[in-house]
């Protein structure tokens, strides 16, 4: 190639070549979204191979929605350089059935509570709490402990509840010295576990100086 021909290739104008970027993946994006309501189960999976990391979570969207997404496509996902797809594999991974789901699935989101994320983790609890996983409980009871962000802890604790292992009820009484959020999470976990301990927190919880969380214990300690 010569030197004239490498000149006319180059753009003089970067950002008009960004901005037609910008517009193909907006139409690309657009066409994976009407392939996820009108049936082409085709194109919405070639959208989990395009460059554009918002085209990928609308083919993630799409699949889901059509009952089509594999295990494989969300472990794939789940190893993205790009937050928003992994958030979006991770909220769609409930959804996913078949070969592997009990098994593959179950350990990617295993994984996923050690994401950088804190969305990330947020839905893996939640993936991990509906299957009721139990050896997902003594990472999710660090995690409820431990973690920098608020919501991670309150998702974690919501799962200990939902799975109800009396190994993760230590983490639950010790979440109801955290942020009032947390507390209320844990208090309502409370009602997952039976123990004696649960009274006797509860009624703690109904002298907590968020109403919320008084509220929750009253309506736990009536039942």
């Amino acid at each position: 190639m010569s030197v004239s021909d490498i000149l006319e290739s180059v753009t003089d104008d970067p950002a008009t070549e960004q901005s037609a970027a910008n517009r193909a993946a907006v139409q690309r994006r657009r066409r994976v979204l009407a392939a996820g309501h009108g049936g082409d189960a085709a194109a919405a999976q070639r959208g989990l191979a395009d460059p554009n990391p918002a085209v990928q979570v609308a083919a993630l969207g799409a699949l889901a929605r059509r009952g089509l997404l594999r295990v494989a496509d969300v472990t794939a996902a789940l190893g993205s350089e790009e937050p928003a797809v992994r958030r979006r594999a991770a909220e769609a991974a409930r959804g996913v059935r078949g070969a592997g789901s009990r098994s593959t699935l179950v350990t990617a989101l295993l994984v996923a509570l050690d994401d950088a994320d804190p969305l990330v983790v947020v839905q893996a609890a939640w993936f991990l709490s509906e299957r009721r996983v139990r050896r997902a409980v003594p990472t999710l009871a660090t995690l409820a402990q431990t973690h920098d962000d608020m919501r991670c802890r309150e998702a974690a604790v919501a799962a200990l509840g939902a799975i109800g292992d009396g190994d993760g009820l230590p983490a639950v009484l010790a979440a109801l010295d955290d942020k009032a959020t947390v507390r209320r999470r844990a208090t309502v976990a409370l009602a997952g576990f039976d123990d004696p301990l649960v009274d006797e927190a509860l009624r703690r919880s109904a002298t907590d100086r968020d109403w919320q969380v008084r509220q929750a214990a009253d309506e736990l300690l009536d039942e």
